[in-house]
């Protein structure tokens, strides 16, 4: 197994980790009523939200956390990272969830937040890929990156939520390192030409003194 793949199947154990914990941390909650305020806040703004019940499923709404749906309740509801991914999901975005009765999840979003557009380098740190925006570093889902196939260096789009404080973002597009240093080395030779079309020759400045 190369050290990539070794890298990518890390990073997914972890994702899959962070998520079970988060339904630890729910179930710990339930229990102790000990709450997490990033958590609570999502739960606030899923408040008006609410979850229904019918013969053959049951209906819960909540709020994307970047990486899972948090329902009113503070409960934390794994989102499949691809879904997430393809729909481009930005932290805050109102969803629904209907479980069937055969077990089967299905996600919707339901109130896309507001949303702004970044550009960063994407980069890795513990272990995690992250996209670098003014200092900041937003985590992204590792099948977003697997999706764009996206390396460290590239220049990356993403999607954040219009004035809230976030820790993830969407990506929404990825312009390879190369193609942006051929793009630079481009801009640099047009500004360099243009410079010197701008001089004028000794004898030109002669004749127009």
């Amino acid at each position: 197994m190369s050290e990539e793949n070794t890298l990518l199947q890390i990073q997914e154990l972890i994702e899959s980790a962070e998520s079970s914990l988060g339904t630890a941390r729910a179930l710990l909650r339930s229990v102790t009523g000990v709450t997490d305020t990033a958590h609570e806040k999502l739960s606030g703004r899923a408040g008006s939200m609410g979850s229904s019940f019918s013969e053959n499923s049951k209906v819960v709404e909540g709020v994307f956390d970047g990486q899972n749906m948090v329902d009113a309740n503070g409960e934390t509801y794994p989102v499949p990272a691809n879904y997430a991914s393809k729909s481009k999901l930005v932290e805050g975005d109102g969803m629904k969830l209907t479980i069937t009765d055969e077990g089967k999840f299905i996600y919707k979003q339901i109130a896309p937040i507001k949303r702004r557009t970044v550009m960063g380098s994407l980069i890795q740190e513990d272990g995690q890929y992250r996209v670098l925006v003014d200092g900041k570093a937003y985590r992204v889902l590792l099948a977003s990156v697997t999706f764009y196939r996206a390396e460290i260096g590239d220049q990356v789009t993403i999607l954040l939520p219009d004035g809230e404080e976030a820790n993830w973002g969407a990506i929404d597009a990825v312009i390879p390192k190369h193609l942006a240093e051929a793009a630079a080395h481009k801009s640099v030779a047009k500004d360099t030409r243009e410079d010197a079309d701008g001089e004028l020759s000794p004898a030109m400045e002669d004749e127009n003194s």
